[in-house]
Order: C-alpha cells, then structure tokens, then sequence
C-alpha cells in the first residue's frame, strides 16, 4: 500500500521549518505529542502529519474535538458503552479508542476534559487498559495519543484544574506551534496561496495580485486568528475585487461598520476613564512597573481600537512606525524578528 499524500503545510520561515522538523523527528516513535498552539495556528494538520509519518499510517486516525462533545457523553463517546448501561442504550457502543486501536486518536481542546475523563485517559495511557460505560470487562488497546490545546496546560495543572500526572504522561514532547505573527516571511506566501484557490473557487482565470500598501498592511498585522484568520481575508478581499484588478482594499474585522450595534459595558461606564480623568495613584508603588504598565495598556488600546493594524496604533499614539515598533520590543509585545 502506497504511503497516502500528506497535506501540503507552506512556510518558509524559520519558526516554520524548525516545527516540521520537529514533528519528523517525533512521528516514528511510538509516544504521546501534545501539540500545543493558538487558535488557527494548524494544530490538526500538524496531528494529521505526526500519523502519517509515522508507522501507523496504513491504521486508522480517529479525530474528536473535545469542546464539541457534551460532558454527560464525553466518557461513552471515548470509551463506548456496553447495552443497557444507561437509558437510551440499547446496543453497543464502540468508542474513540477503541475504533483507533492500531492507529492514532488525536483530541483537540483537550483541556476541556473534565478530571473524571483526565483519570480514565491517564489509565489508558498508561496501561492500554479501560472498560466502557455500564461495562465489567477490561478492554485492551493499542493507540497513540496526539493531543492538541490552546490553552496553559501547566499553569492549569498548578491550578488543579488540569490532572499534573496526565500532563507528565502527555509532555513526553511538546510541539508548540508558533503563531503567524512570528512568521512574517510566510504572510505573503500564505496569502498569494489562499488568493489564487479563490480565484480559482470564482472560475477566475488568474489572480492579479495584491497591491503594495496591502501587502504592508498584512505584514504589519498582528493576525490574532492566525492563518484561518488569515485565510478568511484574503478570500474575502478577493471576491469583494473585479477580476481583472489588483487588490488595493483589504478588511480584517467583518464587523465594522458605522451602523454597527454596540453593547454597553456596565463595568466600564461611569468610570473615571470615560471623561478622561485619570485614576488615583495607590502609594507607595513600583514607579517603573507603573509606567509600564500604564504605557502597555496604551499600546493595547490602539491594537484594539485598529484591529492590531500597528502603523495605525503608532498614528493613534502620535509616534512614527518604527517608535512604535521599538515600544512593541521593549515589552517584548511582538517577536524579535519581526520588523
């Protein structure tokens, strides 16, 4: 049997390329990844790469999102449930492990998991072991776990809102993926890509390109929803342009509008931020961390208030681009690398 295509995953950065050598090196062996990422970053692709990679590729490759699963049915949905366990069970189910055995399960959001499901992962992990829901019978497998979250997982842990034993079971290696922003040299690359399969999508012969100031723009952008994010408005600015046309508008929040609805903020109205006045000093204070945190909320609120456009947040605090950016470094707010 022919080794199935993998995914292409483009890049060329450096952040990049370090990833996928990272996962080449960890998809033959037979341990737990936890691929750890911001929203959009490509933690499924990356699962998908570690399975078939590795020696388990010709087996199956179970898939479940554990946020969208209910909590009352996560344990049969994982497990399976023997008939009669509970009302409404009238066959067998076969859960996620168990039709992965051979293979690999990847479970994404993991840390939604409730403690009980944290327990009965942890046994499996360890021992291969587990009994379905209602059932006696101890059960076998052979599965390997990739597991993906975008949240703290160890910060969880020292919160004892994540099992700390689970957490070492899992760590044997960590694929933290790194976020658009830290691969600048791929924006251009990513958006060309994603413009040409829409235009294709449209029955456009060709693309004709993104103009200068647009390509500024999106290397300027900070891309909070990374590449989904990015892949959303690069489509979107080109169905909105003539086919013909170079791309000279892009939006990156859907929602503004002028006729926009705007909730009100009990939290914040009335205070003494709203007529400008400035809060009372508590003394005796960190004169330095004061400032800095005074001038890292700034920065915030421009980000917020431009949709993280930078050239736009450095006009709404009156500095030039590259003051801006110096700020951005001095709170290390963005990468070294960046520009």
């Amino acid at each position: 049997m022919m080794r199935p295509e993998i995914e292409r995953m483009l890049g060329e950065s450096p952040a990049f390329l370090k990833t996928l050598e990272q996962v080449s090196l960890v998809a033959p062996l037979e341990k737990p990844v936890l691929i750890v990422g911001e929203r959009g970053t490509g933690k499924e692709l990356i699962a998908s790469r570690l399975h078939f990679l590795s020696n388990r590729w010709e087996s199956q490759y179970i898939k479940m999102n554990c946020a969208a699963i209910a909590e009352t049915i996560m344990e049969s949905e994982l497990f399976g449930h023997d008939a009669g366990a509970f009302t409404g069970a009238t066959k067998t189910h076969h859960g996620r492990f168990e039709r992965a055995h051979g293979g690999t399960l990847f479970l994404d959001e993991l840390a939604t998991t409730s403690m009980l499901v944290q327990e009965k992962l942890l046994r499996v992990i360890e021992y291969g072991e587990y009994e379905r829901v209602g059932g006696s019978k101890t059960l076998t497998c052979d599965v390997r776990l990739v597991a993906a979250t975008n949240q703290d997982l160890p910060q969880l842990a020292a919160a004892g809102k994540f099992r700390a034993d689970l957490l070492d079971r899992l760590a044997f290696d960590v694929l933290t993926l790194p976020p658009l922003r830290e691969r600048e040299e791929d924006i251009l690359l990513l958006a060309e890509h994603f413009a040409v399969n829409m235009a294709k999508e449209l029955g456009r012969e060709l693309f004709a390109g993104f103009s200068s100031e647009v390509q500024e723009e999106m290397t300027a952008y900070r891309w909070p929803g990374n590449i989904r994010e990015l892949k959303n408005v690069v489509e979107r600015c080109v169905y909105r342009t003539d086919p013909d046309e170079v791309v000279t508008q892009i939006v990156f929040d859907p929602f503004a509008s002028p006729f926009r609805p705007l909730a009100a903020n009990p939290e914040t109205a009335g205070s003494p931020s709203d007529n400008g006045a400035a809060a009372a000093a508590i003394f005796p204070m960190d004169f330095k961390e004061h400032i800095k945190a005074a001038e890292i909320d700034l920065i915030d609120q421009a980000m917020a208030r431009n949709k993280h456009n930078q050239r736009k947040a450095a006009e709404d605090l009156g500095l030039t681009y590259h003051q801006f950016r110096g700020y951005l470094k001095k709170y290390n707010l963005v990468g070294e690398g960046a520009e």
